[in-house]
């Protein structure tokens, strides 16, 4: 027979609290916040580093903002970052990005990247899809090194617009295929 003490069932409840608080359903966190702020940081750099990108925010219906991808990889690889879909310059939702990989490769790196809807057709599939993955309807505008960053007007005609920005880290390659977006409570 086992006997219970109360510093064991004190220590027990301390333990089950730290379990669900490390689950992070989202009641009573500041996620949302600190999203919100990486995201309005990450679009201030968009638009003062590459100012021809205001014009697409002016044509777009909604856009997803991930301020922070985070990839790695040897053999797998596997990458991870949350943002918030934007309508009329509101967070209407936040989602994570998650991604990937096998074949050659080796380093890590990250990145920012911007969806922007430019169809109502195209937000209205993305915010209605359990999850959704970047595939063959999206065009990449990715900066180079000079800084350039342009959007062809047969880009302009696109449902979806993907623009990737600001490199940290070493591994070849940045690409959106194989992410999977997904709606998440921060």
């Amino acid at each position: 027979m086992n006997r219970i003490t109360r510093r064991s069932f004190a220590l027990s409840g301390l333990a089950a609290a730290g379990v669900t608080t490390a689950c992070g359903n989202g009641v009573g966190s500041n996620g949302a916040n600190e999203i919100d702020a990486r995201v309005d940081a990450t679009l201030n750099y968009l638009y003062t580093n590459y100012p021809n990108t205001t014009d697409l925010r002016g044509k777009a219906t909604g856009m997803l903002v991930m301020p922070v991808v985070t990839e790695a990889g040897f053999g797998f690889g596997g990458g991870y970052g949350r943002g918030a879909l934007r309508v009329n310059d509101v967070s209407v939702d936040y989602y994570s990005a998650t991604k990937g990989s096998v074949g050659f490769q080796i380093g890590a790196q990250q990145y920012a990247h911007v969806l922007f809807f430019m169809t109502e057709g195209a937000l209205t599939e993305f915010r209605r899809s359990s999850g959704w993955a970047a595939g063959a309807g999206v065009e990449y505008v990715i900066a180079n090194e000079g800084g350039d960053l342009s959007a062809e007007t047969t880009n302009l005609l696109a449902p979806v617009i993907a623009v990737i920005f600001g490199h940290a880290g070493l591994k070849l390659g940045a690409t959106l295929e194989g992410i999977k977006y997904t709606r998440i409570i921060p």
